[in-house]
């Protein structure tokens, strides 16, 4: 039993003619999933096409590169010793990786500036031991502090905005979904009771109101361990 949630405007039927409350023309539906046609999904409501694309760069190599192979050392992983950096992206730095997941520490001084992300790989789960700020994305706005856990599933395209420069975080990308565990659910999709934590504990994106722009806007593309700038003609967050 997922969640049903929804912010904004919908019509009364999926996969209708949704006009605009001006008469200009109608909103551009959007199915957005993480495993294709199977498993949860959201319908999005746009603005413009979301699929205006004006360029995409040659990509950039962002695949980790194993330091030691076949070593069996214990070792002991300083994760707040990883320096600052000026950038969300540049801050990562994966110290364990395999073929499913890889697990990062970033301290990031400033968010995502002057452009937006989308990890089109894996979901991402981001632990923020230190900081606060406000996760932007399609499906809204989400405010965090210090001991949050944010859930971003594949192919979001988000910013990230720090409230100060002291940022600490731990970041799991995985290339399997990020569920809840199976022996905490129930046939219908609920937490049971003895699970360590419950509904009550998590907290939604609120309501944010579409930008319509059309120009330029670059939203950095992760695929396949490379990173693309694409520039759209329309702004991502136009979303009603």
């Amino acid at each position: 039993m997922p969640f049903y949630h929804q912010l904004g405007s919908i019509p009364p039927k999926r996969h209708t003619v949704f006009e605009k409350a001006d008469g200009s023309g109608i909103h551009y539906e959007q199915l957005f999933g993480t495993e294709g046609f199977h498993g949860m999904a959201s319908l999005l409501y746009h603005l413009h096409r979301p699929t205006m694309i004006r360029t995409i760069s040659e990509p950039v190599d962002a695949r980790p590169v194993a330091a030691l192979g076949h070593n069996l050392n214990p070792r002991m992983l300083q994760g707040f010793n990883v320096k600052p950096a000026d950038d969300f992206l540049a801050s990562r730095r994966t110290v364990l990786f395999n073929d499913d997941v890889a697990l990062q520490n970033a301290a990031p001084t400033r968010g995502t500036d002057g452009y937006f992300y989308k990890n089109g790989d894996s979901d991402e789960l981001i632990f923020v031991h230190q900081g606060s700020g406000v996760l932007t994305s399609l499906f809204g706005t989400l405010k965090f502090g210090d001991w949050d856990y944010l859930v971003i599933p594949r192919g979001t395209i988000y910013q990230i905005t720090f409230d100060t420069p002291d940022n600490r975080l731990f970041i799991t990308e995985s290339r399997s979904p990020i569920l809840t565990p199976k022996r905490y659910r129930n046939e219908f999709g609920q937490l049971l009771e003895h699970s360590p934590y419950c509904e009550r504990d998590l907290r939604r994106p609120t309501y944010l109101a579409p930008t319509d722009a059309l120009g330029e806007f670059t939203i950095k593309i992760k695929k396949e361990g490379l990173i693309y700038d694409v520039v759209y003609a329309s702004h991502p967050f136009d979303v009603v």
